[in-house]
């Protein structure tokens, strides 16, 4: 395997040294390949020292690091962990290691942070990622993850953004707005709708329109469907004749793992950064008026850093 950063395989080095062998300039073959000369002439050479063992990377770890922290001072930072149970800083000033280098050896050794862990024995008691790996579909359509996130409605005027905190704005007992989105695994092409509540009909019809939203966009067809365990999604007849009546599958989230659900939570945090929190709005209707604009412009002219282009260009790549 080579480097992440390298513009070589093995293979292309190997060419190198084959051209070069059969007498044709570097220069030449450097630019054929997209390296410098001196990279070619690098391969070349370490081709004729070392043979075919001189073409795969080698680690670019140190030979010798004098400054690294010794194996005594690290089981000094483990050990008043262990006895003390605090953070880097107070680590810090019983060890006299910086607290930088604390957080560093606490995480080489794999010491949980102390949220996770029992106040009173220091074990560890909170879940962690234990679907840590990414993953992707592979066709649009082939998984569409859905959730809903509840914004505070707006009073007529503005609230608490437009006017500052004060008992005249802050608009208590006004409710929520429900933001149901739905977003395809492999595209991230993404759909909301501002809608009165999160009951089971109210999901059902979202999905319905959502699907329609889609197709639209070129994703004919949805496969799967993927929520977490609310109960308008679980336990709702109107949803799941809906996710059958479209012909896919309805697949639930590990119970107290929303990172399954992670493309639908980070399309939420994203609606909150650059929809709903990014300027006042002086009403919830002037709220959501904004909403279709900006998923224009995430789907055709917002690049996503996920996928390194827009969704509509990942269902229709030019």
């Amino acid at each position: 395997m080579s480097h992440v950063n390298a513009r070589l395989t093995v293979h292309g080095r190997r060419l190198i040294v084959d051209r070069v062998a059969a007498g044709r300039p570097v220069a030449h073959i450097a630019a054929e390949l997209g390296v410098s000369r001196q990279t070619a002439y690098r391969w070349v050479r370490r081709f004729r020292a070392e043979g075919p063992a001189g073409l795969p990377d080698r680690s670019s770890q140190p030979r010798s690091s004098p400054a690294r922290t010794s194996s005594e001072r690290e089981q000094a930072v483990l050990d008043a962990r262990r006895a003390s149970r605090f953070g880097p800083l107070r680590i810090a000033a019983l060890t006299g290691v910086p607290a930088r280098t604390v957080g560093r050896i606490l995480h080489r050794h794999g010491v949980p942070h102390l949220a996770d862990c029992d106040p009173l024995t220091g074990a560890a008691i909170r879940a962690t990622r234990t679907t840590a790996n990414r993953y992707e579909r592979a066709r649009p359509g082939e998984l569409i993850h859905l959730d809903v996130k509840k914004l505070g409605r707006i009073p007529e005027g503005g609230g608490w953004r437009a006017h500052g905190r004060s008992e005249q704005v802050r608009g208590n007992g006004i409710g929520y707005d429900y933001v149901h989105v739905a977003i395809d695994d492999y595209t991230r092409v993404g759909y909301a709708e501002v809608l009165p509540d999160e009951k089971g009909a109210t999901a059902a019809g979202f999905l319905t329109r959502a699907a329609a939203y889609f197709a639209g966009h070129g994703i004919g067809r949805i496969e799967r469907v993927i929520t977490d365990n609310a109960f308008a999604y679980r336990k709702s007849a109107a949803f799941r004749q809906t996710v059958a009546d479209l012909g896919a599958v309805q697949r639930f989230i590990k119970p107290h793992c929303p990172w399954t659900n992670g493309k639908a939570e980070r399309f939420n945090r994203t609606l909150q950064t650059e929809w709903a929190y990014r300027q006042i709005f002086t009403s919830s209707g002037d709220r959501q008026a904004a909403l279709a604009p900006w998923l224009q412009h995430y789907n055709t002219e917002r690049i996503h850093t996920g996928i390194g282009t827009t969704p509509a260009n990942r269902v229709s790549p030019t």
